[in-house]
């Protein structure tokens, strides 16, 4: 899997493929959307143009070839500690049960490890227990902390209700990956 970073050209491709598998549209639902607990659009084109211009973070796309259609793409902000962050992990609906997801996630850790990231941070919404899952079978474990989820910012969404938060999970990663 060729991973590329991400340029202004791409935002738009990006934040729609973004906002279509994490809230899903009428006819096209992957299995990792959140539509039933949250509304609106996960992010926009303004909020990955900001998300680019800060040094520490990297995009990164995956295609069906060097110039195909956009397929994925994941955030990867690199940390003083060794431990980066992993968000907005993303396959194209129609891709998702098909290991696309597994291999993006295999590369977004080859791609930091070969940075110098010894571990591997990440938030999940609590009620997300399938996503969970999922990520506990590649390794990730809960730490025991969570973060509340950001009801004044309406750039990931608008919940449907209270009591919504993150728990933070964690991975070390192979010193021989990368």
């Amino acid at each position: 899997m060729r991973l590329t970073p991400a340029g202004p050209e791409d935002l738009e491709a990006i934040a729609a493929l973004v906002n279509g598998a994490y809230r899903g549209t009428d006819s096209v639902r992957g299995w990792t959307n959140e539509a039933d607990y949250i509304d609106g659009s996960r992010t926009s084109v303004e909020a990955l143009q900001e998300d680019l211009s800060r040094p520490d973070g990297t995009l990164l796309t995956v295609r069906d070839g060097p110039e195909g259609r956009l397929t994925g793409c994941v955030w990867l902000e690199s940390s003083v500690d060794g431990a980066w962050y992993l968000g907005m992990l993303t396959v194209r609906p129609d891709l998702q049960a098909q290991g696309a997801g597994r291999r993006l996630l295999e590369a977004a850790e080859a791609y930091a490890a070969g940075q110098g990231a010894r571990r591997i941070r990440m938030t999940v919404v609590s009620l997300r227990e399938s996503l969970i899952a999922w990520y506990r079978r590649r390794g990730y474990e809960p730490t025991g902390e969570t973060e509340p989820f950001p009801y004044d910012d309406e750039r990931f969404g608008t919940p449907r209700f209270g009591g919504l938060e993150f728990i933070v999970m964690e991975k070390t990663l192979d010193s021989s990956a990368g």
